[in-house]
């Protein structure tokens, strides 16, 4: 039998986690992804497969802030913008969605991010 990747496993946690968690219209998925260069996160309606709010490392607006941080401060900045930008959309609660990474470091600091732009999860 062959060894799993770590990917490959992460990969299989993240469809065991998703078999019982699904965004809906009123409280959305809050999906992160994780390089090892850079974070992102997506607020998702998975009834209507849309994608409501985004923001990563590598987003326009947030580039010029990112220069001269630790990669969890810009885990934790990704955070605030992907709620600011799902708060003014109307949207205050969502269910996170961790992508099969573990609850710890730049995950962890997203989700605080998270929660100090607004979103209740």
């Amino acid at each position: 039998m062959a060894e799993t990747s770590r990917s490959e496993a992460r990969i299989r946690r993240h469809e065991r986690v998703r078999k019982h968690l699904a965004g809906t219209p009123q409280r959305p998925r809050l999906n992160v992804f994780r390089s090892l260069a850079g974070i992102y996160a997506q607020v998702i309606d998975d009834q209507a497969g849309q994608t409501l709010a985004s923001a990563s490392t590598i987003d326009q607006d947030l580039r010029a802030q990112m220069k001269g941080l630790k990669k969890a401060e810009q885990a934790k900045l990704v955070g605030k913008a992907v709620a600011e930008r799902a708060v003014s959309k109307g949207i205050k609660m969502v269910v996170f969605d961790r992508g099969g990474f573990k609850y710890s470091g730049r995950i962890k600091a997203l989700a605080d991010g998270a929660r100090e732009g607004g979103l209740d999860f």
